[in-house]
């Protein structure tokens, strides 16, 4: 995709981090940009913020877990604008606590944006994508190997990325505050330990010495133009990456982590 002069954005997630920096990237790109999220204020304001570049903006609250809600979205999308050239789907969540010791409610609520949100994202705006036949891309964090290969049988116009964030300048850390009340934990029903605490506050630490969320969305939009299926924000982050397979690869157990 090379055209974003006049082009249709969608992004989830755009109230906040590493997703709001590409709704402005996409702004000064000359788009038309529709923010969803289900952070009211937060969500004003990133729509304020683009107007003010001098952006068409259309926000609509949403819940990427929930399909009438993503649905919604489309059709709201297709009534402001007409069109849907760029699917970021980008909307998530995460957790500090042991797999084992997460709640199913935790789980519900993570399932549902991480990957229900992606799977909803797709199905509800793919087929609209591929109907439009001109140059379109949607940039995922999940699922993205296979929609690859599917929209490639198909001699697809849309292509696809998947980002592969490292440390970002973001709030996820704090991402309970979105979390709905009837997904939220009774008092007293989690186990909470002393290393969590730790865990958190070093998670916290290199998210704020990461890079800003405006030099991910340079890179995003590099990879859009030059039709890349992997984005690394970090490339030191390949090493990791090649440790791992080749591990893998020799059957050997992963090394522990680091608290």
């Amino acid at each position: 995709m090379q055209q974003f002069q006049d082009r249709v954005a969608v992004i989830t997630g755009a109230a906040s981090g590493i997703v709001r920096g590409l709704a402005r990237r996409c702004a000064k790109e000359g788009m038309q940009v529709v923010l969803a999220d289900i952070e009211v204020a937060a969500l004003a304001e990133t729509e304020a913020e683009l107007r003010a570049l001098g952006a068409p903006v259309l926000a609509v609250v949403t819940d990427v877990a929930k399909a009438e809600d993503v649905e919604a979205l489309a059709r709201k999308t297709l009534e402001t604008f007409g069109a849907v050239h760029l699917l970021c789907n980008n909307a998530g969540v995460g957790l500090v606590r042991s797999v084992w010791e997460s709640s199913l409610t935790d789980w519900n609520w993570v399932l549902g944006v991480n990957l229900l949100g992606v799977i909803h994202g797709l199905r509800v705006f793919v087929p609209i994508m591929l109907e439009q036949e001109i140059e379109g891309h949607i940039v995922n964090i999940a699922l993205s190997e296979t929609l690859y290969h599917e929209l490639a049988q198909r001699g697809a116009k849309v292509k696809v990325s998947v980002l592969l964030p490292a440390w970002v300048n973001t709030r996820i850390v704090d991402a309970e505050r979105n979390r709905p009340l009837a997904l939220r934990n009774a008092p007293g029903t989690v186990p909470v330990h002393p290393q969590d605490e730790a865990v958190i506050q070093a998670t916290r630490q290199g998210i704020q010495q990461g890079i800003s969320p405006d030099q991910v969305a340079d890179i995003v939009l590099w990879a859009i133009r030059n039709e890349q299926l992997y984005v690394f924000t970090h490339p030191e982050t390949k090493a990791w990456v090649r440790a791992h397979m080749e591990g893998m690869l020799a059957e050997r157990n992963p090394p522990l982590a680091e608290p």
